[in-house]
């Protein structure tokens, strides 16, 4: 053991030298992908020490690691890493467990259990839903559409598990023009097809007037409605309170994308965004986004704990299964990393007041982006903030791209580049634990440099 032993303390070393450079180091990468593969060199011809490993890795790496988790991060909703779920994390995987049955890893399995229940109270969902733990939010979205389809097949007689898709009634999917890409790419995984959209306001909510009078189209196949918790832009969130029972009257059902949105119910201050929230039938997040723990975590929700079991659980001879349901039976993976304890080792580290606290100063440094950008002249915000994420104009499209090409030049903060309403803009994303009043005002330095 001697061996492993040095080799984590080489590891160790390294990674407290990489978390200790995040306050002064450029947030874009240094060297390239290409250059970083030429450090790493060939396939050696026989064994090395593996505190040698370890130190070639971190040698080689280095210069190309971005650095997403300092407080100047604001380009995709990536979040940072909270000090007890990057802990809880290295545990994880000194540990080795395949998180996947009771009573092979009674521990982990105890551990998830309890970080779902958590969540669940946390969240205002339904106690008893099933909760599923996979790699990120394309995956939650995926898991529970995946539930959502073979349900409403199964209520017009049709059993995709027995069946397949051939033949089938056919699925129809209702979603908002603005929805993200992960939807349609999880629909596609499921060989359902492209959704048909549904025109969204200015903020890119779902218009509630219009999918009422898409559901009353006359079209009678089963129907799953997607909403929308945080849009990817504005920030804004559906009308969920009035868009469910409008979907539910027609049969539909409603699943929710909040992979960064979610967490708004967690905070008193910001509860009314995701008013009936509790009425939908399933739900997505992704905990290393708002809670901020290591990748990778999705979650997936479904208030029909059984109906989520009957489309992702399995059984086999050589498996030892429990009566209370096994963690594989609502995802899709059987190798599963014990992810669900960065979830249980984030939350007893914040506690109840604590996530609140963290998603609101997530808004409120995004308020303080929208007022310093108003103040620069040229910058537009296009929207209201409501919630983590600014998107802005600096003039025409062509100055709007300059912007963004100078900031990443710069090297203070990462803003990422976009389009929305058919325009250019600079996009701010608000989802690190470790942002600082400092940071946004160092940003907001930087960007009124980029912008004259």
């Amino acid at each position: 053991m001697t061996e492993m032993y040095d080799a984590l303390d080489v590891a160790h070393r390294r990674a407290v030298e990489w978390l200790d450079s995040l306050p002064g180091r450029r947030v874009p990468p240094s060297a390239t992908s290409e250059e970083v593969a030429a450090a790493l060199g060939d396939l050696p011809e026989g064994p090395r020490p593996a505190t040698e490993v370890v130190q070639l890795l971190a040698d080689a790496a280095e210069p190309g690691l971005t650095a997403i988790p300092s407080g100047r991060w604001f380009g995709m909703v990536m979040g940072g890493t909270l000090p007890a779920a990057l802990a809880a994390d290295w545990l994880v995987s000194a540990w080795d467990q395949n998180s996947a049955l009771r009573a092979v890893t009674p521990a982990t399995v105890a551990i998830e259990q309890v970080a779902d229940r958590w969540l669940l109270d946390l969240l205002g969902l339904p106690a008893g839903s099933g909760v599923g733990m996979v790699t990120g939010a394309t995956m939650a979205n995926a898991t529970c559409l995946a539930t959502a389809r073979d349900t409403v097949l199964r209520r017009v007689g049709w059993d995709v598990a027995e069946r397949g898709l051939v033949a089938s009634p056919g699925v129809r999917i209702l979603v908002g023009a603005e929805r993200h890409d992960s939807i349609d790419k999880g629909l596609r995984l499921l060989g359902l097809g492209r959704p048909e959209p549904v025109a969204a306001d200015d903020q890119g909510r779902i218009r509630v007037d219009a999918l009422e009078a898409a559901l009353a189209g006359g079209d009678d196949r089963p129907t799953i409605v997607v909403l929308q918790a945080g849009n990817l832009h504005s920030g804004a969130f559906d009308d969920v309170a009035s868009a469910v029972p409008v979907a539910h009257r027609a049969g539909a059902w409603v699943h929710v994308d909040g992979a960064f949105g979610l967490f708004a119910a967690a905070s008193p201050a910001l509860r009314h965004l995701t008013a009936g929230l509790a009425l939908a039938d399933s739900w997505a997040t992704d905990a290393h986004k708002t809670l901020n723990v290591p990748y990778d975590c999705g979650i997936a929700i479904v208030a029909d704990d059984t109906a989520m079991r009957a489309t992702m659980g399995m059984h086999g001879d050589y498996l030892i299964q429990d009566s209370a349901g096994e963690p594989l039976d609502r995802v899709p993976e059987m190798s599963r990393r014990a992810r669900a304890t960065t979830v249980w080792a984030a939350l007893a580290s914040l506690g109840r007041s604590g996530v609140a606290d963290l998603v609101e100063r997530y808004c409120r440094h995004a308020r303080m982006f929208a007022d310093g950008i108003a103040t620069i002249p040229g910058g537009e915000v296009l929207h209201d903030v409501v919630f983590t994420q600014v998107c802005a104009r600096f003039g025409s499209d062509e100055h709007t791209r300059e912007v963004v090409r100078r900031m990443l030049e710069d090297g203070t903060a990462w803003t990422t580049g976009s389009r929305w309403h058919d325009q250019s803009v600079l996009r701010v994303a608000l989802c690190n634990w470790s942002t600082t009043d400092d940071d946004v005002a160092k940003t907001l330095a930087a960007l009124r440099r980029a912008a004259a």
